[in-house]
Formats: C-alpha cells, structure tokens, sequence
C-alpha cells in the first residue's frame, strides 16, 4: 500500500476524520488581533495617541472620612480620607499637601488618600482649611 501524503488534512482523511479547515488557523490569527488593536503609528499620520478612559468621581455625602487603619499593613498604621468628591488631579494635590504637613509618606489608592503614621489632627486641620468637613470613622 503506497500512500503518498501532501498534507495533514490527507493524512486525517485517510483515518476517516474531518480535516481540519484552516478556519482554526484563522480563529488564533483573530484572536491575536483582537487581543492587540492598539495602534501606537502610522505612516499616513504618524503617532497615534491613545484616548485614555475618564474615572467617574464617586459621589460626597458632604463629608471626609478619616479612619485609622492596620489591617493588611503588618500593624503599620495608615489614615485614610474617603469620600472627599474630587477629581485625580485634586485628590493628588491634596495627598501632596498632606504628605508635607504630616512630615510622612502616602499615595492615592483609587478615590481614597493613605497617609503613613497617625497624624489625624493635622490632617483634620489641613483638611478643614481646604473647605471640607471631617468626620472621624472608625476608632
């Protein structure tokens, strides 16, 4: 018996299988580009920036929650201000302004500032001044 294969579709064939259509070959070419549809340049119009999403800015009852918190922080404590109702570009300003009145470290995690160490009147001080009222959350 002299079979002669060309490929492995005739080769499935001869098993009694469907061969395989290069429909799968074209499904993992999809997904490639669907999973890579940023186009960074072009040569028709050079760089192409890239539309950057908006964050909603979660709604304020009024008031800056300052809470104390260790959980999950291996007993370091933290303060953290939620609820203040301002945009990114505000929230980091403010955690800057914090950060050098406190004399400590912290970032912007989302909607909510974290501020190293316990430092709440200050913060309570620094906050009041910006025009926000503050409510102290938690012990």
């Amino acid at each position: 018996m002299k079979n002669s294969f060309s490929s492995l579709s005739d080769l499935a064939g001869a098993f009694g299988r469907d061969p395989l259509v290069s429909d799968n070959l074209n499904s993992s070419t999809e997904q490639k580009d669907k999973s890579d549809n940023s186009l960074v340049y072009s040569t028709q119009t050079g760089r192409i920036k890239q539309k950057k999403p908006t964050q909603d800015i979660g709604p304020s009852d009024g008031f800056a929650k300052v809470r104390r918190e260790t959980k999950g922080r291996k007993g370091k404590g933290v303060i953290t201000i939620s609820g203040l109702g301002i945009d990114a570009k505000a929230l980091k300003e403010l955690a800057k302004k914090l950060k050098k009145t406190c004399g400590t470290g912290g970032s912007v995690v989302g909607e909510v500032i974290e501020v190293q160490g316990d430092k709440r009147e200050q913060i309570k001080q620094v906050l009041e001044s910006n025009g926000f009222k503050v409510k102290f959350v938690g012990g």
